[in-house]
């Protein structure tokens, strides 16, 4: 038996919740997989598994040893890694996910720098504004805002993007300005962001000298894709509120006109998250160190146009 062997695939069957996205990660067949669990178990001679035709569950057994063995494996890697890095330079296949804004406005764009300095790192994006499950996705890394809520993956913050609400010039000239949050529940049309997860409208935020509003207002058009939740904004359908980065140049030409500057809430973490018990590679400790800093750059560009006061 090639223990090291059968101890990966345990260790990616444990993190991936089934045999066939192990399998998938590893490049090798499912019974390939399945056939080296199970050799694993006869050699320790303890169920490491329990099988079902519907899923699989680790056993008690099975959650110590994985634990454990975990634990060597990062070690085996971090060694493999100590010595690969002083001679080589970043190489190898980085999966990556994150919205479809922040690629299409600030990755994307940036991307033909970090391949010129890494022109051995290969990279493979996932856009789309839901969210995914790192593990058994075997993603190694994700871009996400707001209050993190799994306290099982490591996160760091990147950048804080700042936010504006805004609306054409043709709907300004239709229903005026909103002078007030409150004045978008009464007498103006939103387009609302939904979330992805659960189809239902997020918040507007609000924040003036300490005081903070959340506004749901009932919305005519909701949209669950940034960049077409922007471009709703750009054809009139109502007042929007996104990120600064996804507005400013539209508000620059003047296609895009700030309302209610005085309310601006904080800015928005971006945080990179990735799992805890996935090695942090090379390839991907350069790629969080560059994403930082060119997040950093492009967060922080002069302020977009801001209309009078309202």
């Amino acid at each position: 038996m090639d223990q090291l062997l059968a101890i990966r695939a345990f260790a990616r069957v444990v993190e991936a919740g089934n045999f066939t996205k192990a399998a998938d990660s590893l490049q090798l067949p499912k019974a390939t997989v399945s056939k080296l669990v199970q050799t694993l178990e006869a050699h320790l001679g303890v169920q490491l598994l329990q099988r079902t035709t519907r899923r699989i569950a680790i056993t008690p057994d099975g959650g110590a040893y994985y634990e454990k063995s975990a634990r060597v494996l990062k070690e085996l890697e971090d060694i493999d890694a100590s010595f690969s890095a002083a001679h080589a330079r970043p190489r190898g296949h980085l999966r990556v996910d994150l919205g479809s804004s922040v690629a299409n406005r600030l990755l994307v764009p940036a991307l033909p720098d970090f391949l010129a300095r890494y022109p051995d790192i290969r990279i493979d994006l996932g856009v789309s504004d839901r969210h995914v499950d790192l593990i058994g996705d075997n993603v190694d890394c994700v871009i996400r805002g707001g209050a993190l809520t799994d306290p099982g993956l490591v996160a760091r913050t990147i950048a804080r993007a700042s936010w504006i609400t805004c609306a054409s010039p043709g709907y300004i000239e239709r229903h005026g300005k909103p002078k007030h949050p409150h004045d978008l529940e009464k007498t103006h049309r939103v387009v609302n962001y939904l979330s992805a997860l659960t189809g239902r409208p997020l918040p507007m935020h609000f924040e003036r000298n300490g005081q903070r509003l959340q506004i749901i207002a009932r919305h005519a058009v909701g949209i669950n894709e940034s960049n077409a939740h922007y471009a709703a904004g750009l054809a009139g359908l109502g007042v929007i509120q996104t990120f600064a980065f996804i507005a400013r140049d539209a508000v620059a030409r003047g296609d895009l006109v700030e309302v209610l500057p005085r309310w601006r809430p904080r800015p928005y973490p971006l945080h990179l998250v990735y799992p805890p018990n996935r090695h942090l590679s090379q390839r991907l400790r350069v790629f969080i160190d560059w994403l930082a800093d060119r997040f950093e750059t492009q967060l922080e560009p002069k302020s977009p146009k801001r209309s009078s006061p309202a």
